[in-house]
């Protein structure tokens, strides 16, 4: 059975993204204009499930999927949109040394230049950054939803909800009056 576990924030997640983000240019070529480490692990000092996640802007999101063999090659694999309109979703897992799948390590998501998607998380982003004080709120939010529903991924996440959509309303406009 697969827990719910966040853990203290690790410096290192930066650089395990930048090493991800060559991998992913590598193998999606010149299609990618932009490539942003994104989630909780992107946010200093708040607590977070250990996985990286990667948010990758592209010229054209059809190319992506005659990219995915290359994107199989670097361990990643291909979810189509899963559940998300004009998205390409990809997971990667860790392997042990006899190849068997280990635990879940990045989750990239690919859109087009210009989806309000990209703005949504680079705005959530940067807002929690720029408000710690938020920022340990949803951590302690977080700490206390894996807690209660260690064994519930769904029921973590639903808990999330409500928080993340009014730190997105927050954030948009946080953002607008940056520019």
């Amino acid at each position: 059975m697969k827990t719910v576990k966040v853990v203290p924030y690790v410096p290192e997640w930066r650089d395990a993204f930048e090493v991800e983000s060559v991998s992913i240019t590598g193998a999606l070529g010149d299609n990618v204009v932009d490539v942003y480490h994104i989630g909780s692990t992107a946010i200093p000092g708040i607590y977070a499930k250990p996985i990286i996640d990667v948010l990758v802007e592209v010229k054209d999101l059809v190319k992506v999927d005659a990219q995915n063999l290359a994107m199989q090659a670097i361990g990643y694999d291909a979810k189509g949109e899963y559940g998300i309109p004009q998205r390409r979703y990809f997971r990667k897992n860790s392997s042990d040394k006899n190849g068997s799948e280990g635990r879940r390590t990045h989750h990239l998501h690919i859109y087009e230049v210009g989806s309000h998607q990209v703005a949504r998380h680079l705005a959530f982003r940067d807002y929690m950054i720029a408000h710690p004080e938020t920022a340990q709120k949803y951590s302690g939010l977080k700490r206390k939803l894996a807690r209660e529903h260690s064994t519930n991924r769904a029921k973590y996440i639903d808990g999330k909800d409500g928080f993340i959509k009014a730190i997105d309303r927050k954030a948009l406009q946080w953002r607008r009056s940056q520019l």
